[in-house]
């Protein structure tokens, strides 16, 4: 790890700080510590925080009331939320996906910034755009990685969902397969892991693919971010195999969404900086 800046100090905090927020399943500190120290950095009068809402709509519509400059939302309420927002950017409105809100004076703007981060990602990977390719969901994720896969060259790829209606429909709209498993003896050559599956953190955990498929894949992407060591993850590392983790994924994502919240653009240099943070 490479030396960082000094950690954030506490802020006083004023009635013309702006909140931003997560609104997750299962909240970690990722976005709070990477949000909070670009925040402290660049001398921002902002402040974050992460939520497990207990009502949705409520808290979305509290979002509009109180009110909070921006949310980041996570699995599984990626697709959830489009009823309650006003406006669809177009990066949300294209693949019907939401991972960020913007309030604009009571206007609920909502964007997709995983899309982005997963095509950043790809297009810097050196990954062989003629590989045959698995993504495993068929969610709100997975519509940005399906989207990306396709938007960067990616032409042979498989949806893989036990949900046959969400997989088929999601395969359908970019003229990708459907499968609702992989058997022993297939062999795609990139696994992306687009499903919840490997952020409990358990060692024993069961993977997205089966292990023959693992095994004999090339390359492996998994969106999971907490923890990055993922069980794709780590079978594949073992076996020294070029693979993507989530925690690239966040952020990337969540510079992006700190744009959109403030409208400054960290320097590259403090990105890294406060990624290394929120991981440390």
């Amino acid at each position: 790890m490479t030396d960082l800046p000094d950690p954030p100090h506490a802020r006083a905090l004023d009635r013309d700080t702006a909140l931003c927020v997560s609104l997750a399943a299962r909240p970690s500190n990722h976005g709070t510590r990477f949000h909070n120290y670009l925040y402290n950095a660049l001398g921002l009068n902002y402040v974050y925080k992460s939520f497990a809402p207990r009502d949705l709509a409520a808290a979305v519509e509290g979002i509009r009331g109180l009110p909070i400059r921006g949310a980041a939302v996570s699995m599984p309420y990626k697709e959830a939320v489009i009823d309650l927002v006003d406006v669809m950017e177009p990066s949300a409105a294209a693949i019907e996906s939401v991972n960020t809100i913007v309030n604009d004076d009571g206007v609920l703007r909502a964007y997709n910034t995983d899309y982005q981060a997963v095509a950043d990602l790809l297009e810097g990977s050196g990954f062989d755009r003629a590989w045959p390719v698995a993504v495993a969901g068929s969610g709100g994720m997975a519509k940005a990685v399906v989207a990306a896969l396709r938007d960067t060259g990616f032409g042979d790829v498989t949806v893989v969902a036990r949900n046959t209606s969400t997989g088929t429909d999601l395969a359908g709209r970019y003229g990708f397969a459907y499968r609702p498993v992989l058997n022993d003896d297939d062999r795609p050559g990139l696994l992306v892991n687009a499903t919840p599956i490997g952020m409990a953190g358990d060692a024993a955990e069961s993977a997205p693919f089966p292990d023959t498929v693992m095994d004999a894949a090339l390359a492996g992407f998994d969106v999971v971010a907490m923890p990055p060591d993922t069980p794709l993850v780590r079978r594949l590392r073992a076996a020294d195999k070029p693979v993507i983790s989530g925690d690239a994924v966040i952020a990337g994502q969540a510079a992006l969404q700190f744009v959109l919240y403030t409208g400054v653009t960290p320097p590259p240099e403090l990105v890294r900086a406060a990624s290394e943070y929120a991981r440390s």
